[in-house]
């Protein structure tokens, strides 16, 4: 916790030490966002490792098995990604907050929740789409 002691006055440090309980929540918070990005990449790793279409003895159907594969393949490294990019803004986020609690300045912010909440929505929405263009005897 180095980071933070640079720049700031005993007093600060002081309002930290009184406010221990707010910081363990904190961190708390930021080790949750954290299980969450590692679970969001773990299921996108899952999606494009281990849910490829089985292919078929019928030439014609190889195209659509094809197509069900590239779009299980793009949506698993989509996960990943954004499981990477919710690791990043939960560093952000919980470096922002440990800064605001030791000066007094903390202001919730709902930012960063209504984007998670769209970028999950997002993903229901995908899932949806698969499930309703691809047939299961493309599978």
């Amino acid at each position: 916790m180095a980071l933070f002691k640079r720049g700031f006055t005993e007093e600060i440090l002081e309002a930290r030490v009184k406010n221990r309980r707010t910081h363990m929540a904190n961190e708390r918070t930021f080790l949750a966002w954290i299980r969450t990005s590692i679970g969001i990449m773990a299921f996108g790793f899952v999606i494009e490792k281990f849910l490829v279409p089985i292919g078929k003895d019928n030439i014609q159907d190889f195209h659509n098995i094809f197509e069900a594969h590239r779009f299980i393949g793009l949506l698993g490294v989509f996960l990943v990604l954004l499981g990477a990019a919710t690791g990043l803004l939960a560093t952000f986020r919980f470096i922002r907050t440990e800064k605001e609690i030791m000066q007094n300045t903390y202001h919730p912010s709902i930012i960063a929740d209504i984007l998670i909440a769209i970028i999950l929505g997002s993903i229901g929405i995908l899932f949806v789409i698969y499930l309703i263009f691809i047939e299961p005897t493309q599978l």
